[in-house]
């Protein structure tokens, strides 16, 4: 699966890995080493994330269930907890530097493609 940013025009990963399951959204990134570019992890249902004892920084978008970009947060370091407010559904997570670099804020839609 893709992410596109459809107001800017930008892709923000190329491979999208979803985490649907209870094991899969509580593992999330945890015992990698990075978050390679042009990737992202896409946690569903999620209202609020963690980076505890991660060793890198990442990059998160939270969205409501139309793809609309509620809050974002870039280059969130290890250790830090995230909510993404009321109506939050999912969360994107992403290489550190990746919604500067695709300009990517709060009330943008992404579009999630096969």
């Amino acid at each position: 699966m893709r992410a596109v940013n459809l107001n800017r025009g930008t892709v923000l990963a190329e491979r999208v890995e979803e985490a649907r399951t209870f094991w899969s959204r509580l593992v999330g990134l945890l015992g990698r080493r990075e978050l390679p570019e042009g990737h992202a992890l896409l946690i569903v249902p999620c209202s609020s994330v963690h980076t505890m004892f991660m060793g890198f920084a990442i990059d998160v978008a939270f969205l409501d269930r139309d793809g609309r970009v509620l809050r974002a947060f870039a280059r969130v370091p290890p250790f830090r907890l995230l909510a993404g407010g009321r109506g939050a559904y999912m969360a994107l997570e992403l290489p550190a530097g990746t919604l500067v670099r695709t300009d990517t804020r709060p009330g943008d839609f992404l579009q999630l493609l096969p």
